[in-house]
């Protein structure tokens, strides 16, 4: 997935995170977090960002996370509003055709 231009999902209201997302100037991803759990979750919140990332196989991007506690499950759903808002893509690839068949 290619981002080309900027985005933002998400509140700063306590319990939601803010997301904004932006083309990288460099060869890597550029993860900047700001969170009020950071010392507790802050290793967990990074995990999470480069899974759907890697995922949704995204081209370098910077991402700037202002986090007041969100769910896992949140934050996650935020990412992937941001990323749809900032490609040329209106949906993401929920299922990997043959993973989870049955």
């Amino acid at each position: 997935m290619k981002i080309v231009r900027e985005a933002v999902a998400g509140t700063l209201e306590s319990s939601d995170v803010m997301v904004r997302i932006a083309p990288a100037q460099g060869p890597q991803h550029d993860l900047l977090i700001a969170s009020s759990v950071e010392k507790q979750f802050g290793e967990a919140i990074r995990q999470t960002l480069l899974e759907l990332l890697q995922r949704y196989q995204v081209s370098p991007v910077q991402l700037i996370i202002d986090d007041k506690g969100a769910l896992d499950c949140v934050l996650r759903a935020r990412l992937e509003t941001a990323l749809i808002r900032a490609s040329d893509s209106d949906t993401l690839p929920w299922e990997v055709p043959g993973e989870n068949a049955r």
